[in-house]
């Protein structure tokens, strides 16, 4: 099909933004104001921001990364570990209410597409300006964290503090060499202090995993594919999986969106907070659990819940990424709340969290930035930017857009597997319900991972049934993938 998927691809991504009210493009006001910004945020006035810049940080992102959000570094003395995150001040080059943060809380998002990136902030900002790019100066806000021995965590710190990227590693070099199976990648080797300190994160990171599982934290494992283009067609579906690297960063960013949650309220400030309430279908998780013999209380019991997964995951572990899948649909959706000072959150009930508020990703998700705002006030004993009024209608906005961000991801990653599919009409496939509604049937099949809409043989399928079809048609411009059941 020459170049025809990929610019097929383009074109329905950015009809698919349009038509759930996102933006697609930036502005004129936009533009003119990325203009006037010659270079990164010093503030070199300002005498309370901590110079850390020969510490040896690092940030761990996907290969292709390049709007870098956070570095960490850790340090353990005494037999006492603490850990640090910086994450890249935004703010200090997007004031509230300009153009480009006016465009940015439209979106609320950055979008991720198989032919194109739809970034909530300009790419001269997000990849570069704010972005914390490697060996170069930049001003980040500093969640400090003392973690124990049972990988418990006690607040240290929150600062402003201007730091420096010594290596810019990726995941998948790093989980290999943690894990033995690859040298030292050439990058730690060089920093003095990196490979220890990357070693010591590591370490912690397992406590703190652990200590948040023995509260009921679930462990969970889903299949995420990326198409791969090639010559301007889709050839592959790419599934990332879960590595220690990953792990890593994802523990520390709980870490440092608890700590913010906190740090907050003992300021007396509201805030938007990630909830994930008890699970909107317990009946069905419960009726999983007792289809693979085991049984769960009557009630949302979040460490009843991980055990469970527990045994599974040591009893099946190449079907836990679809058990995995079934629970995380029938938990429904996490949304961002207000929280009021002095007011209880209703938590995050996958995380076992009570205190989460989104913190670590300023260049990508508006709720982050708000954040960020937040926190600086404080820091400088100055008041709140935003009114709980202000802050209860931006935590619906981010939510509902968010959700749109999620349908556009969704829409044009099964167009991309309905390229990739459309060879293989007639073709038998096992593979998993994931959805099951008055408004339809889906099922996610193995081999490659796509996911489609069972319209034949659906009737009596429920979230996580085992089932096999044959693929019937696609339309990749509508993305659909039609199914039919049938018995093997």
């Amino acid at each position: 099909m020459n170049q025809r998927q990929e610019a097929l691809l383009d074109d329905l991504a950015r009809q698919a933004m349009i038509d759930q009210g996102l933006e697609p493009d930036f502005d004129r006001e936009v533009d003119e104001q990325i203009a006037r910004i010659k270079g990164p945020a010093t503030e070199q006035s300002d005498a309370s921001i901590r110079d850390m810049r020969e510490l040896p940080w690092c940030s761990i992102d996907n290969d292709d990364s390049r709007d870098l959000d956070q570095l960490t570094w850790g340090e353990e003395r005494d037999g006492v570990a603490r850990l640090f995150i910086a994450v890249a001040d935004v703010d200090a080059l997007v004031p509230k209410d300009s153009p480009v943060d006016v465009r940015a809380s439209q979106n609320t998002t950055s979008v991720y597409t198989a032919a194109h990136l739809f970034p909530m902030l300009p790419e001269k900002l997000s990849t570069d300006l704010t972005s914390l790019n490697e060996h170069q100066d930049r001003l980040a806000v500093v969640i400090e964290l003392t973690v124990s021995e049972d990988g418990s965590t006690a607040e240290g710190d929150v600062y402003r503090a201007r730091v420096r990227n010594q290596a810019k590693l990726a995941y998948n070099r790093v989980a290999a060499w943690l894990d033995g199976e690859d040298e030292i990648p050439e990058k730690v080797a060089k920093v003095k202090g990196l490979e220890e300190t990357i070693r010591l994160q590591h370490k912690v990171a397992d406590r703190m995993r652990e200590h948040r599982h023995e509260h009921g934290a679930l462990d969970l494992e889903t299949i995420e594919a990326r198409p791969v283009m090639q010559n301007g067609n889709v050839v592959d579906l790419r599934q990332e999986k879960r590595n220690n690297a990953r792990l890593l960063i994802e523990d520390f960013m709980i870490a440092a969106n608890g700590a913010t949650a906190r740090f907050l309220e003992k300021k007396g400030f509201s805030s938007i907070r990630r909830v994930v309430r008890s699970p909107e279908r317990w009946d069905r998780i419960e009726k999983i659990a007792e289809d693979l013999g085991e049984r769960l209380p009557s009630e949302p019991d979040a460490k009843a819940l991980e055990q469970f997964l527990i045994r599974r995951r040591k009893a099946d572990p190449v079907r836990f990424p679809d058990l995995s899948l079934s629970i995380v649909k029938a938990m429904g959706a996490g949304e961002y709340v207000l929280e009021r000072a002095g007011e209880e959150s209703a938590g995050h009930f996958g995380l076992a969290v009570r205190d989460y508020a989104h913190s670590t990703a300023p260049n990508r998700r508006y709720p982050d930035l708000i954040t960020q705002r937040l926190i600086k006030a404080a820091l400088a004993g100055k008041k709140p930017p935003y009114t709980d009024s202000e802050l209860h209608e931006l935590a619906e906005h981010c939510t509902a857009r968010e959700d749109a961000a999620n349908k556009v991801e969704r829409q044009i990653r099964k167009s991309a597997a309905a390229c990739l599919l459309a060879s293989r009409i007639g073709e038998q496939f096992d593979g998993i319900v994931t959805g099951a509604s008055a408004k339809g049937t889906w099922a996610r099949v193995f081999r490659p991972p796509v996911e489609g809409r069972v319209v034949r043989g659906e009737e009596g399928l429920d979230i996580g049934d085992r089932v096999s079809v044959k693929l019937l048609r696609v339309d990749i411009e509508r993305g659909f993938i039609d199914f039919a059941r049938t018995r093997r």
